[in-house]
């Protein structure tokens, strides 16, 4: 990935910049072409932060595979 896709961003930055893109398209004020073109962001930025969890679930599944006794439960973030 390069660092137009995004790739260059830490999942905590992507967040960030993925709520201010949305608090800008729901403002309302965007023009056609720019609510595309920050919809494309969006969709590039929700897709690195996909990414970088899956990531980051493989690792966990990596260092928790030698440990039999240790059992891992799905993330329930509500």
């Amino acid at each position: 990935m390069s660092k137009a896709d995004g790739s260059d961003t830490s999942l905590e930055q992507a967040l960030g910049k993925l709520e201010a893109l949305i608090e800008r398209m729901e403002s309302g004020e965007l023009s056609l072409e720019e609510s595309l073109a920050s919809f494309e962001q969006g969709v590039t930025l929700t897709r690195r932060c996909h990414q970088a969890l899956e990531q980051a679930e493989q690792k966990v599944k990596i260092l928790t595979a030698n440990t039999p006794d240790l059992a891992t439960e799905p993330f329930d973030g509500d």
